[in-house]
């Protein structure tokens, strides 16, 4: 399998030719170092200082490019300085001699890669998970990396409205088994004390009062298949030992029966709870919790993701109305749906794009009058840009080691990167929201390439 990537080296006096020759020989070739290939970065080093660490958080855009960072066998790295790097952006630190066959375990992971990105571009994930935000597109990767290259068990956590059933249909869709069954979901929150066992195992006939014929339960049903116990943390501490065995040993009886049954399923659980924290506090099984957690997947909640407001509203737009002619919002629609707050996350934005759909009428942009009265802002104003997220980002960059030039940049760079993504591209368009000509704005695109190569 050939493998396309990006090449860059810190300094010119790493033999850089002889490890790009033998990384060919694996499979890995060379592309022309344009960024918007979106193809893995291959950085190569001799030295590490404070001046790697800037290039590899300049090539990783904070973690949105994979950045596989390869030490020459003249560096001699520690253990701090690898932390450093990742910390930096870096996606794998490799010291070339360090390994038998060091090219060949590079395209092993370059390959792995290529195809968790090739999945991540697909429509079956680009429709259902909409966005491009860098911590919304890391939490992907790992989404797709854990659905279709592992049968593990995962625990989704995040605030009401974040998606989480969502996500683990997803999971079930890419999940790679040949012979694959059913997405069984079972909502715990639900699950009356005196039915659990017939919820979990299923009944036979006359087990109970009303059991007038045998039924299947949610494990039987998820065989072969996934099981997704949703609100997981909502379960009573006795059903809870009730399904750590079944979970355990994957057997279980029916109320009622005495034959053991066996189901092969993959398990997915979520809850807007911090489950750890139930464990600290004995509301929570601590033996169950680590049976469940095997992978943790925490989504951010809307406010952590802004940059994904107006491609999510775009898209539940076409959803609405997909027979209709496609639309747009006009300029001030776009700034209260950026700057609104969102308590119930991306169910609340679908919730207030619909209301929006329901009072629209005609060919034209969606404009002001069309948001409900309820919806518009206390006396005209819109939320504040200057909140707690922009210092905990500014805080987190402060942390990392960056200085006050670094920060600059960077906020100049995503602030012109997500003009120009709302504006779909029109530069004319995003100048006017930046407060800058046309022409100021194609120069500083045109340096920031610049700086990347």
């Amino acid at each position: 399998m050939q493998t396309c990537c990006q090449f860059f080296c810190s300094s010119n006096s790493i033999s850089e030719r002889a490890l790009i020759n033998a990384l060919a020989a694996a499979g890995i070739s060379a592309l022309s170092s344009d960024r918007g290939e979106q193809k893995p970065i291959i950085l190569f080093f001799d030295k590490f200082d404070d001046g790697l660490c800037e290039r590899v958080q300049e090539l990783s855009d904070s973690g949105t490019e994979r950045v596989f960072a390869i030490a020459s066998s003249e560096v001699a790295l520690t253990n701090a300085d690898t932390w450093t790097l990742l910390h930096a952006g870096a996606s794998e630190v490799f010291v070339w001699n360090h390994s038998a066959d060091p090219a060949a375990e590079i395209a092993c992971r370059i390959e792995r890669w290529a195809a968790v990105d090739e999945l991540l571009e697909s429509p079956v994930v680009q429709t259902t998970l909409v966005g491009q935000s860098p911590v919304w597109k890391k939490m992907l990767r790992r989404i797709v990396e854990l659905a279709h290259f592992t049968n593990t068990t995962i625990l989704i956590l995040g605030e009401s409205g974040t998606g989480k059933e969502l996500v683990a249909r997803l999971i079930h869709t890419l999940d790679s088994r040949i012979k694959k069954s059913e997405f069984v979901v079972l909502d715990c929150a639900t699950i009356v004390p005196e039915l659990s066992g017939s919820e979990f195992f299923g009944h036979e006939r006359g087990a109970f009062t009303s059991a007038v014929h045998s039924r299947d339960g949610a494990f039987s049903l998820a065989d072969k298949g996934t099981l997704f116990l949703d609100e997981i943390g909502e379960l009573p501490l006795p059903l809870q030992a009730q399904l750590l065995r079944a979970i355990q040993e994957r057997t279980y009886k029916r109320v009622g029966g005495n034959t053991w049954y066996s189901a092969d399923f993959r398990l997915v659980c979520a809850t807007n709870r911090d489950l750890f924290e139930g464990v600290k506090l004995g509301e929570f099984r601590h033996d169950l919790y680590y049976r469940i957690a095997t992978w943790i997947v925490r989504l951010p909640p809307l406010r952590d993701r802004r940059s994904d407001i107006l491609p999510l509203a775009r898209h539940f737009l076409r959803q609405l109305r997909p027979e209709a002619e496609p639309l747009d919002f006009d300029h001030s629609v776009r700034e209260y749906l950026i700057t609104r707050e969102y308590p119930g996350n991306v169910r609340e934005l679908w919730q207030v794009i619909a209301r929006i759909v329901d009072r629209h009428v005609g060919p034209g942009s969606i404009t002001v009058g069309d948001i409900p009265e309820d919806d518009r802002p206390v006396n005209g104003e819109s939320g504040t840009w200057l909140d707690e997220s922009f210092e905990q980002a500014i805080r987190q960059a402060l942390s990392s080691g960056a200085k006050l030039k670094e920060i600059g940049r960077a906020t100049e760079e995503t602030a012109v990167r997500i003009a120009v993504d709302d504006e779909q591209g029109n530069l004319q368009r995003a100048a006017a929201r930046l407060g800058v000509t046309d022409r100021a704005l194609q120069m500083r695109r045109a340096s920031a390439r610049r700086s990347s190569l």
